[in-house]
């Protein structure tokens, strides 16, 4: 192996560490969500360039059905999520979002005259 293929699979490893941990200590839904998507690209990524260094292109098919795997997943959960704000009364705090800006920014009309204009 030469170098670069050490680091390109060094890189990649540490990029899956950081989705995993992502994924586990991930406030949100959507957080996780994001997560299992980033590691399904890295793992992609792995597998062409595995293909790309050993000239294998037995592992192709393979790519694409996890390339599509990726995708399919990522529609389901954003439709999913679609629907759970869609049936949701309140704010979507039941949904698993983060806040909305108004609740983080401090109070409302901090830093703003009567007319909108900054102080």
């Amino acid at each position: 192996m030469t170098v670069v293929s050490v680091l390109t699979f060094a890189m990649l490893g540490g990029g899956v560490l950081l989705a995993l941990v992502r994924l586990a200590l991930g406030p949100s839904l959507l957080d996780r969500v994001v997560a299992t998507d980033a590691l399904l690209v890295i793992i992609s990524a792995g597998l062409a360039v595995y293909a790309a260094l050993t000239r294998n292109p037995t592992v192709v098919p393979v790519l694409v059905v996890v390339s599509l795997l990726g995708f399919v997943g990522s529609v389901s959960v954003a439709r999913y999520i679609g629907g759970m704000l869609m049936a949701s009364a309140d704010d979507g705090q039941d949904a698993g979002l983060p806040p909305p800006a108004e609740q983080t920014c401090g109070p409302a009309g901090a830093g703003t005259a009567a007319g909108g204009e900054q102080r």
